[in-house]
């Protein structure tokens, strides 16, 4: 089955470039699907934070999966808790072990979890 895919949502700076701002939009994990993030690593450097929502009252599990790229992909999957009722945010900081050739990050999730999910980053672009 293909994954659901979503994007990165970036914060837009206001006019004295001061801070940047975003409304997220939160996208429902069908854990069955799994999910595919667009475009993950098309940021700034270690900027890709991924925030999952467990909205069960039950522990689970999120799984980073491996690229399909050398070098650090050979590491394979990370399996990570995401406690009930929470937030857990990650920054992705070996990129070169979950980035696909399309640039792409797959992650797959325990059986039964329920809940959110979105990824936010800094843009490559100036002045945004």
């Amino acid at each position: 089955m293909a994954k659901d895919v979503i994007k990165v949502q970036s914060p837009v700076l206001e006019g004295t470039q001061s801070i940047g701002a975003k409304s997220i939009v939160k996208s429902v994990v069908n854990a069955e699907n799994g999910v595919s993030i667009e475009k993950a690593f098309a940021n700034k450097n270690n900027t890709l934070f991924v925030c999952v929502e467990n909205t069960d009252d039950a522990d689970s599990t999120v799984i980073f999966n491996a690229g399909d790229a050398y070098p650090n992909a050979m590491l394979g999957n990370l399996t990570q808790p995401v406690l009930a009722e929470t937030v857990t945010v990650f920054q992705i900081q070996d990129i070169s072990r979950f980035e696909n050739k399309d640039g792409s990050l797959d992650m797959d999730f325990g059986a039964g979890f329920t809940g959110n999910i979105y990824a936010v980053a800094k843009s490559t672009a100036l002045n945004v």
